[in-house]
């Protein structure tokens, strides 16, 4: 049976359960379900900063809810965690006995340090960044780091968040201008006490459910084609755009904003606020979304295997996506050496005005790895490769990266290709997508020479003497009339793309 774990994470505004699976073949988790109650229990501290008993009562009422889940969905082990909803209550220790004597969970009480590390552990092992800031607000605390070389250089927690902002500043359901004026003066003359905030020049990276609802929003108000949010870039700029646009609307106004969560339209513009001052204090170059939070920082550091951490985030994530879709090693190999095979010979081609890169390099043998991944789920194989790709997180790998490794893995012919990139032609030039067509027909004809997958192409030569012919002498260990017949079908992709012939001579060796 598949190993089930559970977190259940306290904050000051939600609570939330979460509960990976991981499958014994791979040392992967999965997510399953992802339960969350809009508790707000930071609205239920009283003027000493004491939780109230209905605050608690409310706690242990989802406890005991999320008890049952656990023992439904048979989890093996779970934790629990607290960050500033309890760590900042005059009862904290009260809250933690009572708690536990109730429900028989056990609250981990993460101190400032651990909330901000774990953020920051997220982040490394979900986006591929050497140096940059993290944010991660929640409702009732703000943790920033700042890393280089992946490692955590500073940290901070600051002890006001979305929602506390809103208790403290706000008196109405959302903020007049003058308030939020006030938060903007409180924000700054906190993040001044802190000169290693400064001019980092650097992205900055957001976390947190205020964070997807900030890119959510901007998606829809630029049309953006991909519904995806994590490793979702904006400008600083459009930070500031988006507020402008919310801040003249009602309360009624907010809460039919596509993209907004119903919960969070009290406290999205003191998020705003955070945000904006952090990256503009920091002089940031991006603001990025990471969908990989605390959560995850505490799954990686307490569950997976560290060693696989080893390997590059791209691999991982790719290895990952194949195991899931149970595509076999043995075509990776062979179609990534004939590839190789015909994009040397593509490269000496001059007259195309093309000059290919170990970029471009990279992105075939990525394509050749789930190269029609679309067959093991329907037999119209390239739509589904391209909608499985263009729609699946594949960490380390920018939107812009995963589209036009959706548009190689998933070639079928010019028709195809122009149908599939039409949401995204803005976001190539011209002879970006002629490569990546060219990159796309090489597997296409790399696959029809392994088509019964028998791996019976032992080597290809290709004698290119003559300018706009290539003639293919291609090595056979065994019966070659399948890879025989289905070149001659697929070569037709390259000879348009390159404007040349190609014949072809097959011989066992």
């Amino acid at each position: 049976m598949a190993e089930r774990v559970g977190i259940i994470d306290i904050g000051s505004n939600t609570i939330r359960l979460v509960i990976y699976e991981r499958l014994t073949s791979w040392q992967h988790f999965d997510e399953i379900e992802n339960i969350k109650v809009s508790a707000r229990l930071r609205s239920y501290f009283d003027e000493n900063h004491f939780l109230n008993n209905d605050g608690i009562e409310l706690l242990i009422k989802t406890l005991e809810d999320f008890n049952n889940l656990l023992t439904h969905y048979e989890v093996n082990e779970f934790t629990c965690v607290a960050t500033a909803s309890i760590r900042q209550a005059a009862n904290k220790n009260d809250i933690l006995k009572i708690v536990e004597k109730k429900t028989k969970i056990a609250i981990k009480l993460l101190s400032e340090y651990e909330e901000a590390f774990y953020g920051f552990k997220a982040v490394i092992h979900s986006i591929p960044l050497q140096q940059g800031l993290t944010i991660d607000i929640g409702g009732g605390s703000t943790e920033v780091t700042y890393f280089e070389n992946r490692n955590m250089v500073h940290f901070h927690s600051f002890p006001f968040g979305a929602l506390s902002l809103k208790l403290q500043f706000v008196k109405q359901d959302i903020p007049s201008y003058q308030e939020i004026e006030n938060i903007r003066h409180f924000i700054d003359e906190q993040l001044q006490k802190f000169p290693w905030i400064s001019n980092k020049q650097v992205p900055v990276i957001a976390i947190g459910g205020s964070a997807r609802n900030v890119g959510q929003i901007h998606q829809l108000f630029s049309d953006y084609p991909l519904d995806e949010m994590h490793q979702y870039e904006m400008e600083v700029e459009d930070l500031t755009a988006i507020k402008e646009r919310l801040l003249p609307l009602s309360y009624p106004e907010l809460q039919k904003i596509d993209g907004l969560s119903k919960d969070r339209v009290d406290t999205i513009l003191p998020a705003f606020e955070v945000f904006e001052a952090i990256c503009k204090t920091a002089s940031a170059t991006k603001y990025i979304v990471s969908r990989r939070g605390l959560r995850d920082g505490i799954l990686y550091e307490k569950w997976l295997n560290h060693d696989n951490h080893n390997l590059p985030l791209l691999d991982v994530s790719i290895e990952k996506f194949r195991k899931h879709f149970y595509i076999g090693s043995q075509d990776e190999h062979q179609l990534t050496k004939i590839a190789t095979i015909f994009y040397e010979a593509v490269k000496k081609i001059d007259r195309l005005g093309h000059s290919f890169s170990k970029e471009d390099y990279k992105l075939l043998v990525l394509g050749a790895r789930i190269y029609n991944l679309g067959n093991k789920v329907s037999t119209e194989t390239s739509s589904n490769t391209f909608t499985l790709i263009a729609n699946q997180t594949i960490l380390g790998m920018s939107h812009r990266d995963r589209i036009k490794l959706a548009l190689v893995a998933s070639y079928k012919g010019k028709g195809a290709f122009q149908k599939y990139i039409q949401p995204y032609k803005d976001w190539y030039t011209k002879e970006e997508q002629i490569k990546i067509s060219i990159l796309g027909a090489i597997l296409k004809v790399s696959q029809s020479l392994n088509i019964s997958n028998k791996n019976t192409v032992v080597d290809v030569h290709i004698n290119q003497e003559k300018a706009d012919n290539w003639s293919l002498n291609i090595s056979c260990n065994g019966y070659f009339r399948p890879e025989e017949y289905h070149v001659e079908k697929q070569k037709k992709h390259l000879e348009k793309l390159l404007k040349i012939s190609i014949s072809t001579s097959f011989f066992i060796s």
